[in-house]
């Protein structure tokens, strides 16, 4: 399943994955496509068979702050949005955690990892109400430790953790603590919300959001407690791409590294969907910092497969993913001096042709275009181009042959010259919907 790698209609930023049996599932806050606020009044959860991950079920709503047509409130003192959850199971028990925008959050169980899950209690904590306000049990990440010690990290722009009594949800008063990782507002490192925990071997590794960009930093300890230690990014969304914030986690799948993270869509911070990558844990306990793709959980994506062109990982020059229905998303506000960038398509070895030929699925604008495509990034080798007329419809030419495993990238130009030309730089010459190569 490429990148988003759930239904594209889904939007479930804030991932938190997590495998629990045979099977991985995603939690994570709702968003919804061109909405001008962050998250839902629900929780949704998905998963998918570890050895199966293009099969993905959606197991429905898990947890509700309002009702709706088919559920009632699972909370009596507040109807607000809820915000970036997680799930952790111990001694056969599935535990939510939740952040309840500008309310005290709760914890819910069940005893499927798929939910339905309800209320246990509000968190319970004899701390000054000025520390709660500054933003501590935001975004609760919990970690279950070998031990059976159970660890809350949380926060925005200044980090929080404690330890939780057998309960569950009260949180043992002398085991709080304050900025486990830096507050320096100024610093490029410093916190601002999104924290996740994972035990891999002895180290703990704490991911965070930081309060300068779009990334997704870690720190590591020796201890669940800490003193953490910068070790550096793991991956940042905004790279040639419309930028925003960012929050999930790693995770390992049948022995392969991931890290969940999502990406926005709709132009706006706001709607979000899940993505992942492959990433490697090495020796040392680092984590090299990855790219963005399109593949998802692919290893490479079938350029001779129709390609939804919402799979973009390079959006650059002001273009932006917008969702007119279920079934119809696009990239629009395409003009001249976008780029549009794919990675990584497979084309195979045949060397038996020179040409190919490529088609794209378009929503005209009235204008005259042309697409230049290039593999191996957008100064790479240009192998052909397409010209895209005024109206609807689709658009094809004949390029070079391609072998091998190449990222795609498309650079769009308008046709126009003369006393006009200028007028056109700032119009949107098309729409694109999807694209194929065919030999």
């Amino acid at each position: 399943m490429a990148n988003p790698f759930l239904p594209l209609w889904e939007y479930i930023p804030d991932g938190e994955p997590r495998v629990f049996g045979d099977r991985v599932y995603i939690y994570g806050s709702h968003d919804n496509a061109g909405s001008d606020s962050f998250c839902d009044y629900k929780l949704k959860v998905w998963s998918a068979p570890v050895d199966d991950l293009n099969n993905w079920t959606c197991h429905g709503d898990i947890f509700h702050t309002r009702p709706d047509r088919d559920h009632p409130s699972d909370t009596d003192w507040t109807d607000n949005p809820l915000y970036a959850p997680d799930v952790v199971e111990k001694d056969g028990t599935y535990y939510l955690y939740c952040y309840i925008l500008w309310n005290r959050g709760c914890v819910a169980v069940a005893d499927k990892p798929e939910g339905p899950f309800r209320l246990l209690s509000q968190y319970k904590y004899d701390l000054p109400d000025n520390l709660v306000e500054e933003g501590a049990f935001v975004d609760p990440g919990v970690l279950v430790d070998d031990d059976g010690r159970v660890y809350i990290y949380c926060g925005f722009e200044r980090s929080y953790m404690a330890e939780l009594k057998d309960n569950m949800y009260e949180v043992i008063p002398e085991s709080y603590k304050r900025d486990i990782i830096l507050a320096d507002k100024e610093s490029e490192k410093g916190f601002f919300e999104a924290c996740s925990i994972r035990k891999v071997g002895s180290t703990y590794y704490l991911i965070y959001s930081p309060n300068k960009g779009n990334r997704l930093e870690y720190m590591t300890s020796g201890s669940p407690s800490g003193p953490f230690s910068y070790r550096g990014t793991i991956i940042d969304n905004g790279i040639n791409y419309p930028a925003g914030n960012n929050h999930g986690s790693i995770c390992n799948i049948n022995g392969q590294w991931y890290i969940f993270y999502h990406r926005m869509t709709n132009a706006t911070i706001t709607s979000r969907r899940a993505c992942v990558e492959r990433i490697e844990i090495l020796p040392d306990g680092t984590i090299p910092q990855v790219e963005m793709t399109s593949l998802g959980f692919e290893t490479s994506l079938n350029p001779y497969k129709i390609t939804n062109a919402d799979i973009a990982c390079v959006l650059k020059g002001g273009c932006f993913v917008t969702e007119f229905d279920p079934f119809t998303r696009v990239i629009t506000s395409i003009k001249s001096g976008c780029v549009i960038g794919y990675k990584y398509f497979d084309f195979g070895e045949d060397y038996s042709s020179e040409t190919m030929e490529f088609a794209a699925k378009v929503n005209g604008s009235g204008c005259s275009a042309t697409i230049k495509i290039f593999i191996d990034g957008e100064e790479g080798t240009e192998i052909g181009s397409c010209k895209i007329g005024s109206a609807s419809g689709c658009y094809t030419s004949v390029v070079k042959n391609v072998t091998g495993r190449h990222s795609v990238f498309f650079q769009i130009e308008h046709n126009y010259e003369g006393w006009f030309v200028d007028w056109y730089k700032d119009r949107q010459l098309f729409e694109l919907e999807s694209f194929v190569f065919m030999k």
